[in-house]
């Protein structure tokens, strides 16, 4: 309840700053679980990408700093947020996901991790995540404001959804898993190409 109350209520103030345009969501699976790998340039994509995907909700890995101080974590768990040590990612990384993801809903992950506005080695945990739960990968780019600064120029907000990614069959799961990481890697690149374009 609370979830939606906030995201609805974070789409009515986004849209104060412009609408944003979203491209291709047909791409998104209609139904059971799926990981959402987002590129990342700052807080204000996280935002755009669980407005955009309304009605449906994001279950976000963040990263466990963000659940140190009471009212913050509180927050972060209404939002659907878990947290995760990325300096030192254990088991638990993968079992939280895993369960969501059999339970049939939507597991968003940042794969660049830290904010950046460059290309960067993807992270394994978006790949490792879906591979081992057999799930697809719907690779996704933002391009728009980054920060407050941006939203008060107006700058644009566009999100372009890509063809969801499956794990390789007829090969091991160490294999498919480097197929499956390129193919993101090679996806999200065009994606973010493409929107530049729009």
């Amino acid at each position: 309840m609370v979830y939606y109350f906030a995201a609805y209520l974070l789409k009515i103030i986004l849209s104060l700053f412009g609408r944003i345009k979203v491209y291709q969501k047909e791409n998104v699976p209609q139904s059971g679980g799926y990981v959402i790998a987002c590129t990342h340039t700052g807080w204000v994509d996280i935002l755009w990408l669980g407005v955009s995907m309304l009605p449906t909700k994001i279950h976000y890995m963040a990263k466990k700093e963000l659940f140190q101080s009471p009212s913050l974590k509180w927050l972060m768990q209404k939002l659907n947020a878990f947290p995760v040590d990325r300096n030192n990612p254990g088991p638990s990384t993968i079992k939280v996901p895993r369960k969501l993801l059999k339970e049939g809903k939507v597991v968003g992950i940042f794969p660049s991790g830290t904010r950046t506005s460059e290309e960067v080695p993807l992270k394994r945990g978006a790949v490792t995540i879906a591979g081992s739960s057999q799930v697809p990968i719907v690779p996704v780019a933002y391009i728009g404001p980054n920060n407050f600064k941006d939203l008060l120029k107006r700058i644009e907000p566009k999100i372009i959804y890509g063809e969801p990614l499956y794990l390789p069959e007829g090969m091991s799961k160490k294999e498919g898993m480097e197929v499956m990481m390129k193919e993101l890697n090679e996806e999200l690149i065009h994606l973010q190409k493409e929107l530049k374009g729009k």
